[in-house]
This record gives structure tokens, sequence and C-alpha cells, in this order.
């Protein structure tokens, strides 16, 4: 389950599908001993929905905010990238010249 839509539960509601999920991983695991699991990776993904909804539960008692989605960064295109690196030169140019021409009047 995606932590979005568990972010939409109260804190009672996250305590009942943490029980419910406890149940459900112990019967999974009984399942596994008795080698009948068919979709094992059902373990692992009831075993990361019980932490990620500890975890809100947390944030919900400390009074924590979700942070925002990260932006992607959009690249560039090639013209601008050569623009820029043509500004760097030119300005590498001036201040060596402006050194130099430092150099001799002193």
């Amino acid at each position: 389950m995606k932590a979005e839509t568990m972010r939409a539960k109260s804190a009672d509601e996250l305590k009942e599908m943490v029980m419910g999920l406890r149940k459900e991983q112990m019967t999974l695991r009984f399942q596994k001993s008795g080698q009948q699991v068919e979709k094992t990776h059902t373990l692992r993904a009831v075993r990361r929905d019980i932490a990620r909804a500890k975890t809100l539960m947390n944030e919900q008692k400390l009074g924590i905010a979700a942070k925002p989605a990260k932006k992607a960064k959009v690249a560039k295109p090639a013209a601008e990238k050569k623009a820029e690196k043509q500004d760097l030169v030119s300005k590498s140019d001036q201040t060596k010249a402006k050194k130099t021409a430092k150099a001799s009047k002193e």
C-alpha cells in the first residue's frame, strides 16, 4: 500500500491495519514453514507495509509533517550547455587579460 493512501487514515485506522498485517504476516510465516507459500514476495511486502504504517503513526504522534516529493531535474538542451561553457571560457579569458594588464603596469 502506498504511503499517500495511508497518510489519509487516522491513528486508530493505522493501528487496526498494523494488527491485520501482523496476522497476515503470521499466517504467511506458517505457510512458509510448511512450504505452502506460492508468492514469497508477499512476506517482504507485508513486512514493509507494517513498517510504513508504524512510521506514519509515529509521525502523527510527534506532529511531523510529510516531506514534499523532490522535483526531477530537467535536462538542458545541448545548445544551452554549449553557450554556458563559452561564457565561462570568455570570463576566464577576461580575468587572465586583467591579470596580465596588472602585471605589465607594475
